[in-house]
């Protein structure tokens, strides 16, 4: 769970960095710019309930994380594969490591999971 704190943190600094971008129009399309500034924000929303969540033992938040954390593989792949291995490389290693975390057997237990 503390995987998803640490992920929620960097999307919010990830937010607020294309905020500053959006402003200093650095953008090709403004549309373009709102969208990604607003996925980003939402998918930030998204971690940060989910930790919050985890935080509080609600054990119905444990599966919708382990998919989020899956779900970092493939685009740490697609970063490595694309040139940007010293991206793609942690972020593969914390999508790992939070699954590995979600699905141990002390946290089913703490979450009263089966």
């Amino acid at each position: 769970m503390w995987a998803l704190v640490a992920e929620t943190v960097g999307l919010v600094a990830l937010v607020v960095y294309l905020v500053y971008a959006d402003i200093a129009g650095g953008a090709q399309t403004v549309r373009g710019a709102v969208m990604v500034t607003l996925f980003a924000a939402l998918t930030a929303a998204l971690f940060g309930t989910l930790a919050l969540a985890l935080l509080r033992r609600r054990a119905w938040a444990r599966g919708p994380a382990i998919v989020l954390q899956l779900l970092l593989l493939p685009i740490g792949y697609s970063m490595a594969a694309n040139g940007l291995a010293w991206v793609g490389g942690p972020v593969i290693a914390l999508g790992l490591a939070g699954a590995a975390a979600l699905v141990a057997p002390a946290t089913r237990e703490a979450l009263g999971a089966r």
